[in-house]
């Protein structure tokens, strides 16, 4: 167990909380729900053992619960994340790089797919910084950083989606990553060209339908030479 501090601003005045580094990690993916540390205490300064009034606490949080408390502070305050923990993610996050791309790339002069250590060893020659958001959302970024040292093509498939006007607003927002060109129409439809990877693409289409409750046309495109 890492005991570290989750800390936040309420109403002009600062509380603290000693909590476990992953359980508050899990907390604030939704991965669980909050588990009040054992004797827990709120501090306005935790390093002094200076400890929140009652007062205090029914001002900022409208409440005395110091379970109540404490999951607001991790859920939408800061948790103190130790280097251990994030050479862990970004290590985990490099992983799911590379396992992306033997699964969704090949290498254009031959068509067959790329071993991860050859993957593995462009991103370390290309120095490319892994982050920490979603891999669909900088992966275009990072085939820009390898692709002068390792010849390597995303398999995608590109699909033309008509979205009705009452749901452009939420679905935009799922689309958005992969156009390659849009329209909008007179009445506020949408109508878009997407290039998704492979693998991705039942995932894409679950998002889609979910935001556009099944009203989304779609209709995909065959490449020319498919």
């Amino acid at each position: 167990m890492t005991q570290t501090t989750a800390r936040i601003n309420r109403k002009e005045k600062h509380f603290e909380i000693m909590v476990d580094l992953d359980d508050a990690m899990k907390f604030r993916k939704g991965e669980t729900n909050f588990i009040e540390p054992e004797g827990a205490r709120i501090f306005t300064d935790l390093k002094k053992g200076e400890r929140a009034s009652p007062s205090d606490l029914e001002f900022a949080f409208g409440t005395e619960d110091v379970n109540v408390i404490a999951g607001e502070i991790v859920k939408k305050g800061e948790v103190l994340l130790t280097q251990e923990y994030r050479d862990a993610e970004q290590e985990k996050k490099f992983k799911q790089i590379i396992d992306f791309l033997v699964t969704n790339a090949i290498d254009p002069r031959t068509g067959n797919p790329i071993t991860a250590e050859k993957i593995k060893t462009a991103l370390n020659e290309a120095q490319v910084h892994v982050k920490n958001v979603p891999v669909e959302n900088q992966i275009q970024e990072i085939l820009g950083k390898i692709s002068s040292l390792l010849p390597i093509k995303l398999e995608t498939k590109k699909v033309k989606i008509t979205i009705p006007a009452i749901h452009t607003g939420r679905a935009y927002g799922v689309v958005a990553n992969y156009k390659e060109k849009e329209n909008w129409l007179n009445d506020g439809s949408l109508e878009i060209v997407v290039k998704v990877p492979a693998g991705l693409i039942m995932d894409f289409y679950d998002k889609l339908n979910s935001v556009t409750h099944g009203s989304a046309l779609t209709e995909e495109i065959r490449e020319a030479g498919e």
